[in-house]
């Protein structure tokens, strides 16, 4: 479990980073003076591609200790779809899935307007870059979050 815990507070300390990265604007000798239709689209793939490992490698590991919790706990069937949803939805993954559903929104409008655009805009492209980084790193953080209230839980 120790190495879990080191990849949470990693992963963790990276969501901060980013959303410092976020907020900073792009200087103009960051911006590529070229780009592509393909590069918007390895963009996109490469972070769907992080989306889908963080949720496969995570999924089963919190559905199990959720599994654990119920046995320990001896819960009913019942009881435990009724007990386990505060591990799942509070007001801490509310907020973390209002910003996600805003990351999705924007990185939906930018990937319309770069398709549509009559050359790629490598400005846009790197803007696209940094909110797909900020959607995995809301996603993981959610995860480290979720997992420390179910550790914890599972520690009484």
């Amino acid at each position: 479990m120790g190495g879990y815990r080191k990849q949470a507070a990693v992963g963790a300390g990276a969501f901060a980073i980013a959303v410092l990265f976020a907020c900073a604007p792009v200087a103009a000798a960051e911006v590529p003076t070229t780009c592509s239709k393909e590069d918007f689209e390895s963009v996109v793939e490469e972070a769907a591609g992080s989306l889908r490992d963080l949720n496969s490698k995570n999924r089963p590991l919190f559905q199990e200790k959720l599994r654990e919790l119920k046995d320990k706990r001896h819960w009913t069937h019942d009881e435990f779809i009724d007990k386990a949803k505060p591990f799942v939805k509070d007001e801490k993954t509310a907020v973390y899935d209002q910003t996600t559903d805003e990351l999705l929104s924007a990185i939906a409008s930018m990937g319309q307007l770069g398709a549509n655009a009559s050359s790629p805009d490598c400005a846009l492209m790197l803007e696209l870059r940094v909110r797909m980084k900020n959607l995995v790193d809301t996603q993981l953080a959610k995860w480290v979050y979720m997992f420390q209230k179910l550790d914890a839980e599972l520690a009484n």
